[in-house]
């Protein structure tokens, strides 16, 4: 019956069925994923069906506190899995080991913008860089100093919301802007500023992933089919998203979470969802892992974060699995 149910909801959701080994059913029948209104979050949210197929009969998203985090969440067993990217990630783990990354879900989601007096990144130094947290501050910080600029000396780092963030920049009170989906194509289509960086594109950051998947480890180690089986529901709602865009903001909407459909069916086609499958999670770990350790930020060596904070057998099976 489950096989039976897998095969009617990918056809229901457009997937190709395909027939692959059997998994027992999953340890327990309750998910419990983070809730955030985010454009780049679509296939977690298209996914729900699919992870009914697999089993899950109380699929729980959660809205959490303002104060509160997602990996705070997770660590705390309040989430059992979430979305994350690897500089937030990498931060936590260097802190505390209480959370376990699964494998990388797709590349590519930011733009760092300058305004029309900043028109490369070298040309930040002295300037004002607002970022939404302190991830993205990481990740800027990173790429300042791998084309040779002291982040810590070099830069003024303004941490506040995104959306305000983005208005400051707009005014051209801060100098540049770290822009998440929707942002970037919001600022592109309002002509305020112009791209100093993307990450989907521009190397040596487009050559690896950007954003994971993460999990509490108590889950993991006590459910091992019930993350498996998540994670084959989450790949496949993002093999949608790659094939079919247009799902994505629908699912969004049906949520209330996108105030501008246009921009994040935007930013669903520009994001490269398909780097799942080619793209290695250790490499992305290693590398921005040296990168952050070599300016101070993360104490952590790759060879600590590896053998602590990641399991990759899941994804090594489900893209094996789930070759098309």
């Amino acid at each position: 019956m489950t096989g039976l149910a897998l095969v009617g909801s990918a056809g229901w959701l457009g997937v190709r069925p395909r027939i692959v080994a059997a998994d027992p059913p999953p340890e327990t029948t309750t998910l419990k994923l983070f809730e955030f209104p985010i454009a780049c979050f679509a296939p977690y949210y298209l996914a729900e069906e699919l992870l009914r197929g697999e089993g899950f009969t109380d699929v729980r998203y959660v809205k959490l506190g303002p104060t509160q985090t997602n990996l705070k969440a997770l660590s705390g067993g309040d989430i059992d899995l979430t979305v994350t990217d690897i500089h937030t990630a990498l931060l936590h783990l260097d802190a505390e080991a209480s959370i376990v990354l699964l494998g990388g879900v797709h590349g590519g989601c930011y733009e760092l913008f300058g305004t029309n007096s900043v028109r490369t990144v070298r040309e930040l130094k002295g300037r004002i860089v607002s970022v939404a947290n302190p991830g993205r501050k990481a990740f800027v910080a990173s790429i300042a100093a791998w084309i040779g600029l002291n982040p810590h000396k070099d830069i003024d780092f303004l941490i506040q919301p995104a959306s305000s963030g983005m208005e400051l920049f707009a005014q051209g009170m801060v100098d540049a802007f770290m822009g998440f989906p929707p942002d970037p194509q919001e600022l592109r289509a309002k002509r305020i500023g112009s791209v100093l960086l993307d990450t989907k594109i521009d190397r040596p950051w487009s050559q690896y992933l950007c954003c994971f998947l993460a999990a509490n480890p108590a889950f993991v180690r006590r459910y091992p089919v019930a993350t498996k089986r998540a994670m084959r529901a989450i790949l496949k709602a993002i093999d949608i998203c790659a094939s079919d865009p247009d799902r994505g903001p629908k699912a969004l909407v049906a949520r209330g979470y996108a105030a501008r459909p246009d921009f994040a069916l935007q930013a669903l086609k520009e994001i490269p969802y398909n780097r799942w499958r080619g793209y290695s999670p250790s490499d992305t770990v290693r590398f921005h892992t040296i990168r952050l350790h070599e300016v101070g930020i993360i104490k952590s060596s790759p060879q600590t974060i590896i053998a602590q904070g990641v399991d990759w057998r899941f994804i090594d099976e489900l893209k094996t699995e789930l070759k098309s």
